[in-house]
């Protein structure tokens, strides 16, 4: 019988935290799940350690592969995944006892919700609350509100191509949540504190985001024309409706700058995402 949760954990050069994520998975009071660890061609030594809990547990599995990003890796994990729903967990963060619990249970009593996620911390090199701003459509694809272990349905993945495999520098959980979710989409924020997300020292791959912003920038719009496109023509199909040709040449004037300063907005957003979020993967 096929598990309700798969959780997928890739992991590069995680085995130092590896055995406290899978800890927490093991806490869990929602016991209907599978673990699949992704280990992305680690010179550590991934596979012993999480060896260790696919013989401790059966709902434990192990897949090994060359080193090919996060991206392919969570791809990886998914695609051999058996679960209805779906929580990427990096191989170094922490999730609650109740997290999958209460996620489960909303999707269950809301069906028509497509993203669950909830309040975090900060711990490691960084303590602390993290003041994630409340989801906003029009703020979400402007910045990243929603961090990287929420939970979604597998067919609504399916629906999509996946995380980016050629987004390695950062911004792929970012990319793929925006192919997963449509503007009326219902997202919702468990409020509790249900995620521990680890901080370690800056790796060389964070001091490349904010070098590569306008590339990366680019590249979230080139993946999404739709969603900039629509974006970008929004003030002139609300003013249409108003019988006056001066508001409508002031929309349309107010369309043709849009471009600049939608990348102003994206670049922005990504300063503070790289500000906020880290990149578990070292190079």
């Amino acid at each position: 019988m096929n598990p309700t949760l798969s959780i997928i954990v890739p992991c590069y050069n995680q085995a130092a935290f590896l055995s406290e994520t899978l800890d927490s998975i093991l806490k869990q009071t929602f016991r209907d799940w599978e673990c699949i660890v992704v280990n992305d061609g680690s010179p550590d030594n991934t596979s012993q350690v999480a060896g260790r809990y696919v013989e401790l547990d059966p709902r434990f599995s192990l897949i090994e592969t060359e080193n090919r990003g996060v991206s392919a890796a969570r791809n990886t994990g998914i695609r051999a995944s058996h679960g209805e729903f779906i929580l990427p967990l990096d191989g170094d963060d922490l999730i609650m006892p109740d997290y999958t619990r209460l996620a489960i249970e909303r999707f269950r009593r809301f069906p028509e919700t497509k993203v669950v996620y909830c309040e975090a911390r900060f711990f490691g090199q960084k303590n602390g609350y993290w003041e994630l701003p409340e989801y906003q459509w029009k703020k979400f694809i402007f910045r990243n509100s929603i961090f990287n272990p929420c939970i979604f349905r597998r067919s609504d993945y399916d629906k999509t191509s996946g995380y980016n495999e050629d987004m390695r520098v950062g911004l792929e959980d970012w990319d793929f949540l925006l192919s997963l979710i449509n503007k009326d989409d219902v997202v919702y924020r468990i409020p509790k504190v249900l995620l521990q997300y680890r901080i370690k020292q800056v790796s060389k791959s964070v001091s490349e985001v904010p070098a590569n912003r306008d590339a990366l920038t680019w590249q979230i719009i080139n993946n999404h024309p739709d969603i900039y496109r629509d974006f970008l023509f929004d003030s002139i199909t609300h003013n249409e409706r108003y019988n006056s040709t001066e508001k409508l040449e002031r929309s349309i004037g107010h369309a043709v700058t849009k471009p600049v300063r939608l990348l102003r907005k994206l670049i922005h957003g990504i300063k503070s995402f790289a500000a906020d979020f880290k990149y578990k993967r070292s190079i």
